[in-house]
């Protein structure tokens, strides 16, 4: 059963659908030698659909394989009966308890043959280990009984059998853990807060406008139910492959996403829907991308929201990405919260709602470019400016030295021609 388990999970993990359907059988190679594969090939990789790093469900679209160490799996065995789908966790459930039943009865069948008590039925004389158990049949039921504690009172165990007290201490407490671990299992797969992740919802596109005179790619997240997230917060990740200085080429390579860090707009209060916003600065990796550039880049935006459950106190995460097709350039999300009689009123129809505004095609770089040009010429009239009145007040003093100098001398000719 361990074994099949861990067999199990390791299908289940390859069962994930993968979006695009189309599926070309190419060498891994890097990027490089990419680009010199024939022009042919070339279009029909630019055909396909950007593949997806993360679902718009929030799981991975990641397949392991190749994994030989599969005893790993059966070191953690109770993590890999969690993690089973509903319908092999409920057969491992059932076939555990069966096997165990079945077991033990057939000890408890056993022990009467090997006494024999099958002989002497009817036998008041006759003193055997279970009364009134008479076959196979009735020792699984007692065996179920046993383990259960039902205990119908039919089928007793006499004192005059010392193999089956071992035999009901033996199987008493392995029954006990046995309840202990599957039942554990199945509270802990109930509780998962997994599906509290499904009523955390983002918004279908990201946008990209001017927010406070600066660029900023948003995008919405909000939740269904009324119970909050307690230390809700928020984190970006850029997956996109990157070629290094050295000539290394990193798929799917993973860069943060600046969306309140350093001020704290990354802990939320998820009362209501709230916008969160990416600033497009130096440190930004779209500092450099324009309208016209971001539809040719194949990059994907992994969103992720992690905060406690307020019922259970159990860590909730919810996932979501956006690919460079959901990122609408020149929008902003349409307002959802209203103020009704005494209370605010979420409008959840209007969530993933968009409408145009009036935004720069240009990217942050180009912006903030064209704003230092357009301050220069204020700064050379003020520079030259200063340098001509510096030029001026030189030329009056050296003005003031010559007519200094001119006083002296006649006033020195004035002083021979007395002494003469």
């Amino acid at each position: 059963l361990l074994f099949m388990a861990a067999n199990v999970l390791e299908e289940d993990s390859m069962e994930q659908d993968i979006e695009s359907p189309v599926t070309i059988h190419q060498p891994k190679l890097p990027k490089q030698a990419r680009e010199d594969l024939p022009k042919s090939i070339n279009k029909e990789c630019a055909k396909r659909k950007i593949q997806r790093y993360v679902r718009k469900d929030g799981k991975c679209n990641v397949h392991h394989g190749n994994v030989r160490e599969t005893y790993r799996y059966l070191t953690d065995i109770f993590t890999t009966l969690v993690d089973l789908k509903w319908r092999f966790n409920l057969l491992i459930f059932v076939m555990v308890y069966t096997v165990t039943w079945l077991f033990f009865g057939m000890i408890w069948w056993l022990i009467a043959y090997i006494r024999g008590d099958m002989d002497h039925i009817g036998d008041s004389t006759w003193t055997p280990c279970v009364s009134n158990l008479n076959g196979f049949v009735s020792a699984f039921l007692f065996s179920i009984e046993t383990e259960t504690t039902i205990g119908y009172g039919y089928r007793v165990i006499t004192d005059k059998c010392p193999e089956g007290i071992i035999l009901l201490l033996v199987q008493s407490v392995l029954g006990s853990i046995v309840n202990a671990f599957m039942v554990g299992c199945m509270f802990v797969k109930i509780s998962q807060p997994k599906k509290r992740a499904e009523t955390l919802v983002f918004s279908t596109n990201a946008v990209i406008s001017m927010r406070d005179g600066k660029l900023c790619l948003m995008f919405r997240v909000g939740d269904l139910r009324n119970s909050h997230i307690v230390e809700a917060s928020i984190r970006a990740k850029l997956i996109k492959s990157k070629q290094t200085k050295e000539g290394e080429f990193i798929p799917l390579n993973q860069t943060d996403i600046n969306v309140g860090y350093y001020t704290g707009d990354d802990r939320l209060f998820l009362v209501s829907p709230l916008i969160i916003s990416h600033e497009i600065n130096q440190q930004s990796p779209f500092w450099e991308i324009s309208k016209a550039q971001l539809p040719k880049e194949e990059l994907e935006i992994v969103v992720i929201l992690e905060g406690m459950v307020e019922a259970t106190g159990m860590t909730c995460q919810a996932r979501s990405s956006y690919i460079t097709s959901e990122i609408l350039w020149g929008y902003r999300f349409t307002p959802v919260l209203t103020l009704e009689d005494g209370f605010y009123e979420v409008d959840y129809n209007s969530f993933h709602e968009t409408y145009e505004t009036n935004t720069p095609v240009h990217s942050a770089k180009e912006l903030a470019e064209m704003a230092s040009r357009a301050e220069l010429p204020l700064t050379w009239s003020v520079s030259s400016k200063l340098d001509q009145h510096a030029e001026l007040e030189t030329e009056e003093e050296e003005k003031n030295q010559e007519d200094q100098n001119e006083r002296n001398g006649d006033v020195a000719n004035l002083e021979n021609e007395s002494k003469v």
